[in-house]
This record gives C-alpha cells, sequence and structure tokens, in this order.
C-alpha cells in the first residue's frame, strides 16, 4: 500500500446528526455525534426548501470549515440540492438572523429562536476543527420532522 492510500484510510471522519422539527414559526433541533449531545439548534421554517426563507432539506452533507471577519470560525454545508451559502453560523432568533442557515444555540427559547449561539458555536468549532486540522471530514445527516403541531 502506497503513502497517500494509508493516508486516506487514516483519515478521521466525524459523523454528525442533526433532528428537526419544524413549526410555523421556525425550525428547532438537536445535533449530536453518535450518542453524544452537543447543542441545540435553530432554523427558519420549512417552506419547501425555498432558498433565503426556508431551512433546507433533510440529507446527509459534508461539512467545510470557513472563516470571516464577521463570523469568525464557522462551516459551510455544502451541496445542499436547489441550494448555495448555506452555513452554520451564530444565531439566536432564526427569522432576524438567518436566510436560510443552520445555528447552533446552547438552549431553545421558542420556535426559530435560542440563546447563548456565540457559546454552542465555539463548542462545535472545537469538535470538528481538529478533524478538519488532520486532514479528516465532517459530515452531518440532517432529518427533517415537517410541519409539526
Amino acid at each position: 500500500m502506497d503513502l497517500e492510500t494509508a493516508s486516506q484510510i487514516m483519515r478521521a471522519i466525524l459523523n454528525l446528526t442533526l433532528e428537526t422539527e419544524s413549526f410555523p414559526d421556525g425550525t428547532n433541533g438537536t445535533l449530536s455525534c453518535g450518542s453524544k449531545y452537543i447543542c441545540q439548534t435553530i432554523e427558519l421554517p420549512w417552506l419547501d426548501n425555498q432558498p433565503r426563507i426556508s431551512c433546507y432539506v433533510g440529507g446527509r452533507y459534508r461539512l467545510m470549515p470557513r472563516f470571516t471577519p464577521e463570523k469568525g470560525k464557522h462551516f459551510e454545508v455544502l451541496d445542499v440540492p436547489g441550494r448555495s451559502a448555506i452555513l452554520f453560523h451564530a444565531a439566536n432568533d432564526a427569522r432576524k438572523e438567518l436566510l436560510g442557515c443552520t445555528a447552533p444555540v446552547s438552549r431553545i427559547t421558542g420556535h426559530g429562536k435560542g440563546e447563548s449561539s456565540r457559546i454552542a458555536l465555539a463548542k462545535l468549532v472545537a469538535l470538528c476543527y481538529p478533524v478538519f486540522e488532520a486532514g479528516g471530514e465532517v459530515w452531518v445527516d440532517v432529518k427533517r420532522v415537517l410541519n409539526a403541531v
């Protein structure tokens, strides 16, 4: 076996699961890694995957590290059908701060609302960035329950 093949075999893959429920005024979720709870999440409500006004469709997506001066370290969700520029970044009110992205939060306070998002994002960054730095991959399985009552 050559060095490149051995490197690919040894590369870490971190699998996350995001389970959500969508309500008319927002989507709430729980993000975990195996049986380990990471944080809650908030998003816009499900409106048929419409860009900028809806949460995105469920599926398995690769996350990539991203940095901007405004948002600091955060993540891009790759290859979402019919969508682009989907991110995991800090926000505490989906309707006011999100355009189709996911925000990790420490606690849910209402449909599409939470608190201490920067703390929850820092927890997620601390979990995922070492995997990226080691040449690994991070994936998220998004499981949606739509139109919950």
